[in-house]
């Protein structure tokens, strides 16, 4: 690929998507990365604090969802590849509000490529003669990041890959379902240069913490708060570090194919109530408590509705095509984790406070 490249990272304030832009920026200096983020609760510009002032880094404020927006970014720009990290993407607020997601996941993402086929003016009959020459001159890349939960709920054997049938189950996995399809669609019809990925549970710093493994440390760290725990706890995730996914998803920029779909899981299968039982003793253990004492704040809640059992993900695709492996195991990676949120408890209250909005409005508004 050529040494020079412009790359939009949808989403780039999220969870995942700080983490790909870091990466990118620091390990590419020759790339220009713009990042694209609305900004809703989950996205976060101090995530990106210590690269935000890089020369090849620029951030716009606009939401999929504004074609207009869309179009000046990449008439500004002119991105050769792009990153679409951008969802609603907590099963939790799917139930609640599942429009939100329908309107961003699904109508957001046909925008995106929408805009992506006018500036790249990609056809079915060019990218056909393209790869039957072996042609190369056409580098641009679309990267769309998906997820396990599309594939529905395993039983206690078994595991995903790329040839798993769709069986979605919560407005928020039939959503990012569509927009896979959506995206397989552009490529098959138009010709757009689509890779899809899909990946198991992430996990690491920054993460907002709605999500399991942030929301029961900051709850243990408070002291007085339940642990809540769907059910028995008897539910199965896969856990993947996040760095672990981004170089998965780096890989896939640089040595996948158009028209394929790569799967990355950690090896890593535990039951919720393990895993928090897990992060309890290694809390007890950097906190200086007695063994057992943040366990007592486990509660056993109500189950979610339409909660699947198991997901795991069989990623030996991604290893043996791109030469891709998971770096950290869960033990190490978990206690990684840990340490970054009790070294950043300012960070971890700010985000669930709103004190994070005044920031951005003294800091953001005016650039």
């Amino acid at each position: 690929m050529n040494d020079r490249r412009n790359i939009l990272v949808t989403g780039g304030a999220g969870f995942i998507g700080s983490h790909l832009v870091r990466h990118l920026v620091k390990q590419y200096p020759e790339y220009k990365i713009i990042n694209l983020d609305k900004l809703t609760y989950a996205g976060n510009l101090e995530n990106l604090r210590d690269i935000e002032e890089a020369e090849n880094y620029r951030f716009v404020k606009a939401d999929i969802n504004d074609a207009d927006a869309l179009d000046a970014v990449f008439g500004a720009e002119a991105p050769d590849a792009v990153f679409h990290l951008a969802a609603e993407s907590h099963v939790d607020r799917s139930i609640e509000a599942p429009l939100a997601f329908i309107d961003t996941n699904i109508r957001g993402t046909a925008n995106l490529l929408h805009i992506c086929r006018k500036h790249w003016q990609t056809d079915a009959s060019t990218a056909s003669l393209q790869a039957e020459k072996g042609a190369v001159e056409n580098e641009k890349r679309f990267i769309h990041v998906s997820t396990d939960e599309v594939f529905g709920s395993l039983g206690d054997q078994g595991l995903f890959d790329e040839e798993t049938r769709y069986d979605p189950r919560s407005p928020y996995s039939a959503s990012k379902a569509a927009s896979d399809h959506l995206a397989r669609a552009w490529q098959h019809t138009y010709g757009m240069p689509v890779i899809v990925t899909n990946c198991s549970n992430n996990y690491g710093s920054y993460q907002f913490p709605e999500k399991l493994i942030p929301l029961m440390i900051r709850n243990i760290l408070k002291g007085d708060q339940q642990l809540p725990v769907y059910g028995q706890g008897l539910n199965v995730r896969d856990w993947l570090l996040v760095d672990d996914h981004v170089s998965g998803l780096v890989a896939a920029f640089h040595n996948g194919k158009p028209g394929e779909t790569y799967c990355f899981g950690g090896d890593n299968e535990w039951k919720n109530i393990d895993l928090v039982k897990k992060l309890c003793e290694i809390m007890d253990d950097k906190l200086g408590r007695a063994r057992g004492t943040s366990a007592q704040q486990i509660r056993f809640v109500k189950d979610r509705a339409g909660h699947d059992l198991r997901y795991a993900i069989d990623a030996q695709k991604a290893k043996d095509e791109l030469n891709w492996m998971p770096s950290q195991d869960f033990e190490s990676g978990l206690r990684l984790t840990v340490d970054w949120y009790l070294s950043n408890t300012d960070w971890l209250e700010a985000v669930t406070s709103g004190s994070y909005l005044d920031y951005y409005n003294r800091h953001y508004t005016n650039r």
